[in-house]
């Protein structure tokens, strides 16, 4: 495969990724209080939320990459 028909494919599956989910949470933990030997731990979500123009664009970018490197080369 070429470079640019990778390229596309990993546009391509994120995008589709990206549409399915439309969002990921991750996890923190922070020290909030240290009292001699006892610590005071807190965990927090944070979540990223991706609009549905990132996968769309993502897959349009992905597919015509992978059209581009289907051609052959006027080299």
């Amino acid at each position: 495969m070429r470079t640019l028909q990778v390229i596309g494919l990993v546009l391509v599956v994120l995008g589709i990724f990206a549409l399915a989910y439309q969002g990921f949470s991750f996890f923190t933990h922070d020290q909030v209080a240290q009292v001699g030997g006892v610590t005071v731990n807190q965990t927090r979500e944070h979540s990223v939320w991706l609009p549905p123009i990132v996968g769309i664009t993502s897959l349009v970018v992905g597919g015509l990459l992978i059209l581009m490197g289907r051609r052959p080369s006027e080299a």
